[in-house]
């Protein structure tokens, strides 16, 4: 027997499904290369050629699902989506030799990228909360799951691979069973514009300018370069100074735990501040992080930076799906946010090489300053095209 779909999808579903999500991501994340190097014996450059190829995938993903969200089934998109995940991961515990594992993360990346878009898409349409709210608390569950993560991945690996990919696998089966009961949602019976009184004082008059949003995602795909350079090219810089990597792996749940306490309360406080500038001042303060990073000699000077780049990130980056959302006409959604997650996924899948380049060939000071530079310059153009616009209209 059918099921009859359901008129709204609540906040509480999305954020426990966001929750799960990234926890099981981040099982696998940090495990890749140190698995497939100190296991599988294969090459950094390799592990590198893996990772970013998987990337490739999540971007794929992203697309497919955005697409699949406007223009077929949000609910079937989902279900697929989780199933490709989940069927990967169940694989990965068996065989998980050489190239076998590398195909599965592939298949795993199209199936977590359709995941991630289909889950903005979805958050994009909560009517019980502003937009902006919705955004806000669903950085939380991302961080939340990112901490819970991270920090079971190491103990689980003590017992065997087999049994991080079953904890992984679990996380997705609820994900799955999660799908089927509270994400049938009939999006037809919502009206075109759901009732966001936060949004439309800053959006109103940006509503369907591509232009815009193509800029925004620029920023996003620097700032995330800029971000995966604490994953890549910084544990190296900081063992040069003389750091040990276990003070180094220390830093990440300050920005988790900072993320999950503080969150809340910024959430509260910038609802009564324009958005549009609480963005603005959280990119730049992330951005101005990297500046610090150029003088950074000792351990207590990174941690200090972290602190400084988890408040910018704090502050500017929840919001950015929101604003993407609130200048896509509500038959875009899906592709809008679609938008934001490829050119995540892209930042994500760059940064690592382009610092890797940018030490070879210069050296970290200018590594810093370029990256705070495409930031900051990034910005600006969107700032002074979201001004130009409104000023048009």
């Amino acid at each position: 027997m059918a099921r009859q779909p359901k008129k709204e999808i609540s906040l509480l579903a999305v954020l426990v499904y966001s929750l799960l999500l990234n926890s099981g991501a981040a099982l696998m994340w940090p495990l890749t290369t140190v698995y497939m190097h100190g296991t599988l014996h294969e090459s950094l450059t390799v592990a590198g050629a893996v990772l970013f190829v998987m990337s490739c995938f999540m971007v794929l993903g992203n697309y497919l699902g955005g697409q699949l969200f406007d223009r077929w089934s949000p609910y079937q998109t989902a279900l697929i989506s989780i199933t490709v995940a989940l069927g990967a991961l169940v694989t990965l515990i068996f065989y998980h030799g050489w190239p076998m594992f590398a195909i599965m993360l592939f298949v795993y990346g199209l199936g977590q990228g359709a995941s991630l878009t289909l889950l903005n898409a979805y958050a994009a349409k909560v009517r019980s909360r502003s937009t902006r709210s919705v955004f806000n608390s669903l950085y939380i569950g991302v961080n939340l799951g990112v901490v819970v993560g991270t920090a079971s991945v190491g103990y689980l690996l003590k017992f065997g691979i087999p049994v991080v990919f079953s904890v992984a696998s679990l996380f997705y089966l609820i994900l799955l069973l999660m799908t089927f009961v509270s994400f049938n949602v009939d999006f037809s019976s919502q009206p075109l514009v759901a009732h966001q009184p936060q949004l439309k004082q800053h959006s109103a008059s940006q509503r369907g300018n591509p232009r815009l949003v193509w800029l925004i995602c620029t920023m996003v795909f620097f700032i995330y370069l800029s971000y995966t350079l604490w994953e890549s090219v910084m544990p190296v810089h900081m063992e040069a100074l003389h750091i040990s990597f276990e003070q180094y792996s220390l830093i990440w749940p300050v920005n988790g735990l900072l993320i999950v306490i503080g969150q809340p309360i910024i959430n509260r406080v910038g609802l009564h501040f324009n958005m549009i500038r609480q963005i603005a001042v959280g990119v730049l303060i992330f951005a101005a992080s990297f500046i610090m990073l150029i003088w950074a000699k000792n351990y207590l000077w990174f941690v200090i930076i972290m602190v400084v780049l988890t408040f910018g990130e704090m502050n500017g980056l929840p919001a950015i799906p929101a604003w993407i959302d609130s200048l896509a006409d509500a038959k875009a959604k899906g592709r809008y946010q679609a938008m934001f997650n490829i050119f995540m996924s892209f930042g994500r899948a760059v940064g690592p090489l382009f610092g890797g380049l940018m030490v070879e060939w210069f050296n970290y000071p200018i590594l810093f300053a370029t990256a705070a530079g495409l930031i900051i310059v990034s910005l600006g153009l969107v700032l002074s095209t979201a001004a130009t616009n409104k000023d048009s209209q």
